[in-house]
């Protein structure tokens, strides 16, 4: 059942951007394994550039391994997430598909028109995407503030000048307390 869901999820998406159909086209008769912990699914390119869950006793030409947190990540679009996946098998394929995953976007004003009418739901998305923004902006600016009283007021991190001025006295100690083992051995030797 969710193996059905996510395959229409999937060629909607995939419909939305036409561009991607022809991309994909290239990879026919490929299958795309993805392991989600606790979830596997795989899924077959058809000639048309869209996806079928693939048979069970199909051997995948690529493999994506995803651990659960890097979910959150990789839906804000966090680079550094993508670079966490593990991958095996098919390059051409994993390369095609971390493209689409990056590239790929839903357009749900398009969706939602179809309840609501063009003009509402270009204004609904709008009031979204704003809203989104909004909470972005008031997370930053919490974070940029709470890391300010933390090394301004309540000391609780230190500034970068203050831990490369402690490194550079811990280093300096260290050598003056080589050169100082150096000079004991000289005296104590006659």
């Amino acid at each position: 059942m969710f193996a059905l869901a996510s395959v229409t999820a999937l060629n909607h998406l995939l419909a939305q951007n036409v561009w991607a159909l022809d991309r994909l086209a290239r990879f026919s008769g490929k299958t795309v394994q993805f392991n989600i912990a606790p979830f596997t699914f795989a899924y077959t390119v058809l000639p048309d550039g869209m996806v079928t869950s693939a048979n069970s006793d199909t051997t995948p030409d690529a493999r994506c391994i995803i651990a659960p947190s890097l979910l959150p990540r990789l839906a804000m679009q966090d680079e550094l997430a993508h670079a966490e996946i593990q991958s095996e098998g098919n390059a051409a394929l994993l390369t095609e598909i971390f493209f689409l995953s990056r590239n790929l976007r839903w357009d749900a004003a398009e969706d939602l028109s179809r309840y609501t009418g063009d003009i509402a739901a270009e204004r609904i998305v709008q009031a979204v995407q704003e809203k989104q923004q909004h909470i972005h902006e008031t997370a930053v600016n919490l974070a940029q503030a709470a890391a300010e009283y933390w090394t301004e007021e309540s000391p609780l991190i230190a500034k970068p000048l203050q831990i490369s001025t402690f490194m550079r006295q811990v280093d300096t100690l260290r050598d003056d307390l080589a050169r100082l083992e150096q000079r004991v051995k000289r005296l104590s030797n006659p």
